[in-house]
């Protein structure tokens, strides 16, 4: 009996978003939990900090973006 109350509320929930223009889209994401998870983390990082060192044009967009932000408040 408890389910269905819970069950009737995620529909409402549902119908609502749909009425709004929206839809459900299910994703899948990388399990934190695994062993290997930190160790694939950091190659994938070394890989991005190679090819960003070798990208002049990408270095000058983000020191120009970087000289931009002053003034700026968090």
């Amino acid at each position: 009996m408890g389910s269905t109350h819970v069950n009737a509320r995620v529909q409402k929930h549902r119908d609502a978003m749909r009425m709004a223009g929206l839809r459900p889209v299910q994703i899948w994401v990388p399990d934190t939990r695994r062993p290997d998870f930190a160790e694939e983390c950091r190659r994938q990082c070394f890989l991005v900090a190679q090819a960003d060192s070798a990208d002049k044009a990408m270095q000058q967009f983000m020191d120009e973006v970087l000289a931009d932000m002053d003034g700026w408040t968090e």
